[in-house]
């Protein structure tokens, strides 16, 4: 190695807690109920939110399994630093298992690509969405909340991705004491709001004068005169004009959580109508799982809120005691921001929903926590004023959390691709250090290209299939630059395969292998070793191997076992894996070839097991 290649060294400063912090900043709760509960209220049947929190419950199982497997497999390789090395060296210890070693790394690394390399072009495009929903509240006469200005968000997407993995390149990393501050904040500000969207429920109970948002996203307790189209009235300056009751007084909005489902639109065709879930009746309705198939679809979706725990273990160099600590970083991470945070979140967020925010309102914005916020906040600080600020500040933490989980993502995705271009599994180039930032360079400016497109397509079509807008819709929007390009009649868009779910699920088909192959690789580590432990080396992983092999099953069967769910999107998503893993195996085989190298490990090395 030249010495432009040499890594600085690192110093051992991290104990469990600041592991535990670092670990914590990826997976960033507050952010991420922002982001996914748009996905996971239009993805599937029309029935398939209902089933949301136990949904994520089934998820944080899975992972909990896959959890334990990587740390089970840190205490042994402390220092290894991911799955792609975990592989090698559990396979290399193996008395006849040996000879597989190189395809079992290149098979964990390959596939790794489709988590690290579609997770930050994924979090480029919903970070695009999130500062087009703020733009739309600060300035509504130019923006649209509900539906952000495309155009802008094409131009946001590529500027974000190299802006980060600018900072990336710099060798600049969230430090433990900023992932704290990110922590704090994030579970601070979900915290505040779990409390507020709970007490906004207790206080506004059936029949009671409640908050609703007009078709512009503004908070009033009115009821707004419809035409018989159905369509809302306006006066001569373009105000909404209120239905009036007997004695001519403006009708208030009441309260009602007697109806959850209600008649609504078909996806495939909209003058069929159907039965859509909308809302709770109970608490205890949020929490049960009404309906397997509905569990299963909100679990393939909720995977990409939890997954990041695992990148403590590349952190064994930093650790005080990386055996002893890491493991423990691992599930605890887990734990506290999935079986805590993301349940109380989740369970909040859900219960508030009821006639004044329905799910079919969820589908039709393009933030529906940001419009819950905007109705808390207007409630509880008492101005619609208040409200939109309440939402800004929360928005803004959003904000900062995305910066700081697309880094780390970015950072993570690049030192796989830089690992596997110094062992020449990749064009070699990828594994080389920049001469004066000791960064891999030329695989984090690729990624930072990658997410660009990524982000794009994201957004590109974020608004159709289930999620397509009326034409009514479509039309009410703002008419000058900012919505020059990106908008699609319905009728189109309604045929179109939603792309933030066929990015979200090419990332989350990435997970369920990469995680599947973690626990695989962790079987193998502990046979033959004094340490083996039948139920957390055997019993554990084969759990986590058959969770995943189902999950990645109902992409496959989902669509033909639940009524209304679109085959769109996992089937597009499972035909770009299935490329990714054509060409994997056409370039593994040519360049073993070409290089001159074994397939198959000819002699087992002096590897202590």
């Amino acid at each position: 190695m030249s010495s432009n290649e040499k890594t600085p060294t690192t110093k051992a400063t991290l104990g469990l807690g600041g592991l535990t912090m670092n670990a914590m900043a990826l997976i960033a709760p507050g952010a991420f109920l922002w982001l996914t509960f748009f996905i996971q209220s239009s993805y599937g049947a029309p029935m398939a939110a209902q089933g949301m929190w136990f949904g994520i419950l089934a998820a944080l199982l899975l992972c909990l399994a896959t959890a334990i497997a990587y740390a089970e497999l840190s205490k042994l390789y402390p220092g290894a630093g991911s799955s792609y090395f975990f592989a090698e060296q559990a396979f290399l210890s193996k008395t006849h298992a040996y000879k597989f070693a190189r395809i079992a790394k290149f098979m964990v690394g390959w596939a790794s690509h489709l988590y690290y390399w579609a997770y930050p072009g994924l979090m480029v495009g919903v970070t695009a969405l999130v500062v087009g929903y703020m733009l739309g509240a600060i300035w509504p006469d130019t923006f649209n909340s509900a539906v952000p200005s495309p155009l802008f968000m094409i131009i946001f997407c590529p500027v974000f991705a190299f802006g980060v993995a600018y900072i990336c390149f710099r060798g600049v990393t969230g430090t433990t004491a900023v992932n704290s501050a990110i922590n704090v904040i994030q579970i601070t500000a979900l915290v505040v709001f779990s409390v507020m969207a709970v007490g906004y429920r207790l206080n506004h109970v059936q029949g009671s004068v409640g908050i609703t948002l007009d078709p512009n996203g503004a908070p009033i307790t009115k009821v707004i005169a419809m035409d018989k189209d159905g369509k809302p009235v306006k006066d001569a300056q373009g105000n909404f004009v209120m239905a009036k009751t007997a004695d001519g007084k403006d009708q208030d909005f009441i309260v009602d959580y007697s109806m959850p489902i209600q008649k609504g639109p078909s996806s495939d065709d909209p003058k069929v109508m159907v039965d859509q879930f909308q809302y709770h009746g109970t608490g205890t309705s949020v929490i049960v799982p009404h309906n397997f198939n509905y569990m299963f679809i909100q679990a393939c979706i909720a995977i990409l809120i939890l997954v990041g725990f695992e990148s403590v273990t590349s952190m064994g160099e930093e650790a005080k005691n990386a055996k002893r600590d890491i493991p423990k970083a691992v599930i605890l991470s887990l734990l506290i921001q999935g079986l805590v945070c993301y349940l109380i979140e989740y369970f909040a967020a859900n219960y508030f929903m009821h006639n004044g925010y329905q799910m079919s309102n969820a589908l039709g914005s393009a933030a529906p926590i940001g419009d819950m916020m905007i109705i808390v906040g207007t409630w509880l600080f008492g101005s619609p004023a208040a409200g939109k600020a309440f939402m800004l500040v929360q928005a803004f933490t959003v904000f900062l959390a995305l910066i700081g989980t697309t880094l780390s993502c970015m950072s993570t995705g690049a030192r796989v691709t830089y690992a596997m271009g110094r062992d020449e599994e990749v064009p070699e180039h990828f594994g080389m250090l920049h001469g004066e930032k000791l960064t891999p360079h030329r695989a984090i400016w690729t990624l930072a290209g990658i997410s660009a497109v990524l982000g794009i397509l994201t957004i590109l079509f974020n608004f159709a299939g289930p999620g397509a807008q009326t034409d009514d819709v479509i039309k009410g929007l703002p008419t000058n630059f900012w919505y020059s390009f990106g908008l699609w009649g319905h009728d189109f868009a309604a045929k179109l395969p939603q792309s933030s779910v066929v990015i979200t699920l090419v990332s989350n088909f990435g997970t369920f292998l990469l995680y599947m192959m973690t626990c695989i690789v962790a079987i193998v580590a502990f046979r033959e070793h004094h340490m083996f432990n039948g139920f957390k080396h055997m019993f554990i992983p084969l759990f986590g191997i058959a969770a995943n092999l189902m999950c990645m099953l109902f992409y496959l069967i989902g669509p033909f076992m639940v009524t209304g769910m679109s085959w769109h999107e996992p089937y597009v998503a499972l035909a770009i894996v299935a490329i990714w893993g054509i060409y994997g195996l056409i370039y593994f085989k040519s360049a073993s070839a070409r290089a001159g190298k074994a397939i198959y490990v000819g002699s087992r090395p002096n590897v202590k097991a």
